[in-house]
């Protein structure tokens, strides 16, 4: 009699690039994060925020904070001068971010951090996330990512039924 344990899996995809106040010098892009997941780490089994760069550059500090002797995955570059098109810049940071939170969810670790999970599953802000991690929110962590996720499944289960 073998029992056959379900293999965790989560499925972590950065996508669909926007950039938000177009044309404007606060113009920045940001970056759809899909999350699916049967681990039991996870509060919400599906979820989709958009997040953009500064607050990726934020999380791996944090991260790094917490982690003690645990590396934490280094972010795709800070590109200052980049020689090409602004697209193609884009797309290799999209891609150096989906790899960055790929290895940081296979991390029991950092996986255990509240802030990633709240960076993941909610929309709050930085300093929402930090006021709530805190227990300063009106929220738990978990009640932040419900309420969330509640409010946005019908979202998060259309991304779902495309092939």
């Amino acid at each position: 009699q073998v029992l056959l344990v379900p293999q965790e899996l989560t499925t972590v995809r950065v996508q669909d690039p926007r950039v938000q106040n177009e044309g404007s010098w606060n113009s920045y892009v940001d970056y759809k994060i899909f999350l699916h997941t049967n681990s039991k780490a996870f509060t919400a089994k599906t979820s989709c925020v958009r997040r953009r760069y500064r607050e990726f550059v934020w999380l791996r500090r944090q991260l790094q904070k917490n982690a003690g002797l645990v590396p934490v995955p280094e972010l795709p570059g800070k590109s200052t001068f980049f020689v090409g098109s602004t697209d193609e810049f884009v797309e290799k940071r999209r891609q150096g971010l989906q790899q960055f939170l790929e290895k940081v969810v296979q991390n029991v670790v950092l996986l255990s951090d509240s802030r990633l999970h709240l960076f993941l599953q909610s929309q709050l802000s930085v300093p929402e996330i930090e006021a709530c991690v805190q227990g300063q929110g009106s929220r738990t962590v978990t009640d932040a990512i419900l309420h969330y996720a509640m409010s946005n499944c019908g979202w998060a289960q259309e991304e779902e039924s495309r092939p």
